[in-house]
């Protein structure tokens, strides 16, 4: 297939980053769906996302559902006629009947060596349970969350000071390399996805504010992977005297002595 009508799905930086390397790839979509614009930053201005604005440059279409699961919507997503479907942290769930509607396959770029990490967060996930690597893998799309197989998987090395930021930036441009690399394969069948092993799942769920509060009774090593793991969102915090104190960078000091929570020293 020389080429493909291809629709797009994402909304983050996340997807930003394969939806410019397929334009670069001359893989450049038929349309792009994002998320509806949303308030962002401390003035709650409603703002289209990164996607949008870069299709609209592009004058690519953009559409806005706010699901996926009505008729509408999907005579709209039929009338693109896709052959395939990608997505990349889209921020909306994909009932049957639109995973469907490509002629070659619905294709997920999903953050971390699947079967591990399926879920919303797989990028702080590897980090606050101290993984040595994760990855990106290319799946084909079922109805069930992250539970399709798996068409290739490129792996990465996590740092032993890498945040969650800067290791979701290397795994974004992963992600649109392994897309301009791999899609030729897909598209023509020589690469055939592998079923996942459901028994070697685990999960990541969705990050809430609450879960970035540090308690001093964990241990260091998990208090410090945290704070790496929730930067730069949600940030972690602890409060002092009533005051909210936000953490951005930590240290695990072995030679420390004195318990939880006390400040040993401060300047």
């Amino acid at each position: 297939m020389t080429d493909p009508r291809i629709v797009f799905a994402g909304t983050p930086d996340f997807a930003l980053a394969s939806l410019k390397a397929l334009c670069d790839g001359g893989y450049r979509p038929v349309a792009v769906y994002t998320q509806p614009d949303r308030p962002s930053g401390r003035g709650k201005k409603i703002e289209p996302s990164s996607v949008k604005r870069f299709a609209i440059d592009a004058s690519i279409p953009v559409c806005q559902p706010r699901t996926l699961k009505t008729d509408e919507a999907q005579d709209e997503l039929k009338a693109f006629a896709p052959d395939l479907l990608i997505v990349a942290a889209y921020g909306l769930l994909l009932p049957q009947a639109v995973v469907d509607i490509p002629t070659v396959t619905a294709l997920n770029v999903h953050a971390s060596a699947l079967p591990r990490w399926r879920g919303a967060a797989p990028i702080q996930a590897a980090i606050l349970h101290g993984d040595d690597s994760t990855g990106i893998s290319l799946m084909q799309m079922t109805a069930g969350l992250d539970e399709g197989p798996v068409y290739t998987t490129d792996r990465l090395t996590i740092g032993s000071k890498e945040t969650a930021g800067e290791l979701h930036d290397r795994l974004a441009a992963l992600g649109g390399e392994m897309l301009v690399r791999d899609l030729p394969s897909i598209l023509d069948g020589s690469m055939t996805p592998v079923a996942q092993d459901d028994d070697a799942a685990t999960y990541a769920g969705k990050i809430k504010t609450a879960d970035a509060k540090l308690d001093w009774s964990q241990p260091a090593v998990e208090l410090e992977r945290k704070v790496r793991a929730f930067n730069p969102v949600p940030g972690c915090f602890f409060d002092v005297d009533g005051a909210r104190m936000k953490c951005w960078a930590a240290d695990v000091d072995a030679s420390a002595n004195g318990e939880p929570g006390t400040v040993l020293s401060a300047d």
